[in-house]
């Protein structure tokens, strides 16, 4: 069977499945325990879902529970809730509203009894809304931290070893707070769907330890504040506490469920493709890695499919999820995009314009680093119609500018927060 149709709007239509797939107003009352009888139910959370989440449960438990509870989300993720407060927090720079948003869940936490209920609600991009600095460390030294993490391409698993030995709320500490039995919803955005790595895992174990932490900062050679590695320095040292561990009995009283991730986001993807009789092949939702990278290995593959037919025969749509990163090299200055883009660019540099392959790459949060965009599309005319404009790929691709590549030949992506967070879609389609 020949495709027919037009090979954007698949893309397009694709991606959309992938972030349908995942939407917490849809999946969300599905995975809540039955409404609690007697004591409160106090409802907190954080990421970039958190606000989409919190209505889930409003509706799911509408006339049947008392809800009570604060979430926090990224700014311009707000939705409208009748007893769960929305607050709105700086992201991927941890800010004062999330800190005070931490400190408010956690005085709450606290306040619950063993005949009360506690239900969080995590998603990805919690581990900066979700920030309450260890005491010693103030604010300012936790955002100076978060910047040269960034920096220096540390992978999200690792920042959040990091994050979870400067704080007060993450690594498993919420839970301990809590002398209420506790229900957490997860939508993963991590690769893997480690759960103690997404949101910094305030309800769930944590195996790492602030040696890991300082070996982390050795390794990406990140200078941090004094604060920060006077603090991980005295918890190596067994003069702090460590975070509550695998094993720890007051998880007992914890249910941890996963309720959206990646690869479900991927095989809702790659069910359109095949409804429209092309063979999906998931690559997997654990690819990471420099964005740039990256690509040259997609477009190794591609070069093989369409030369050999083999691995796979066109036509073929590769689907892959992850959270790939970009360096910039330090002087770089006036930078544009997110690893979507670049990872794009990178990919079209490499296929020069071959005929028949199209390609979509976006977050599935709506937001795709920098700018306002998810992320952008590649078709075989992408850098002729670049060419023509004045804009050269490569140049755009150095300076990492990736954004101002595909505005210019209009093949940004954009969405609006989708408030829901599964990480990154790619999708190349081979005809």
């Amino acid at each position: 069977m020949n495709f027919q149709g037009c090979p954007r709007t698949l893309l397009l239509e694709s991606f959309h499945a992938a972030v349908a797939a995942a939407d917490p107003l849809q999946i969300v009352a599905d995975h809540l325990p039955p409404p609690h009888a007697g004591g409160r139910t106090l409802v907190v959370g954080a990421g970039k879902a958190a606000a989409s989440m919190a209505l889930a449960v409003e509706r799911a438990y509408a006339g049947r529970a008392s809800l009570e509870g604060v979430v926090v989300t990224r700014y311009a993720h707000g939705l409208p809730t009748e007893h769960i407060r929305v607050i709105e927090a700086g992201h991927p720079v941890p800010d004062e509203a999330g800190e005070q948003a931490a400190a408010d869940i956690l005085a709450r936490v606290r306040s619950l009894g063993p005949e009360d209920r506690l239900i969080v609600l995590v998603s990805g991009g919690g581990s900066s809304l979700l920030s309450l600095p260890a005491e010693g460390i103030p604010m300012a030294d936790l955002k100076a931290t978060t910047r040269e993490l960034l920096r220096c391409g540390a992978p999200i698993t690792d920042m959040n070893i990091v994050r979870k030995h400067v704080s007060r709320i993450q690594g498993g500490r919420l839970a301990q707070a809590s002398r209420a039995p506790v229900t957490t919803l997860i939508v993963s955005d991590v690769a893997g769907d480690d759960p103690s790595a997404i949101a910094s895992g305030p309800t769930v174990p944590d195996p790492s330890t602030y040696a890991d932490a300082l070996g982390i900062l050795k390794r990406f050679g990140a200078t941090v504040p004094a604060s920060v590695q006077s603090h991980l320095e005295r918890g190596a040292r067994g003069e702090i506490d460590e975070t509550p561990k695998p094993g720890d009995p007051l998880f007992g009283r914890v249910d941890n469920r996963m309720i959206a991730t990646a690869h479900g986001s991927l095989e809702a993807a790659a069910a359109l493709f095949r409804r429209q009789g092309i063979e999906p092949v998931l690559l997997g939702d654990t690819v990471t890695g420099e964005a740039q990278e990256v690509a040259r290995v997609y477009a190794a593959l591609v070069r093989e499919i369409r030369k050999y037919n083999a691995p796979f025969s066109a036509p073929v749509a590769l689907i892959s999820g992850g959270e790939c990163t970009v360096t910039l090299p330090a002087g770089v200055s006036g930078a544009r995009g997110g690893r979507c883009s670049e990872f794009l660019l990178s990919l079209a540099i490499e296929l020069g314009g071959a005929d028949g392959i199209h390609a979509i790459a976006a977050d599935t949060d709506g937001i795709d680093g920098s700018e306002d965009n998810a992320g952008a599309l590649l078709g075989p005319d992408s850098l002729a119609r670049a060419e023509a404009a004045g804009v050269s790929a490569r140049h755009s691709l150095d300076a990492h500018d990736a954004w101002g590549f595909f505005q210019a030949v209009d093949d940004l992506v954009v969405t609006g927060p989708t408030r829901t967070n599964v990480n990154d879609f790619r999708a190349i389609l081979i005809l």
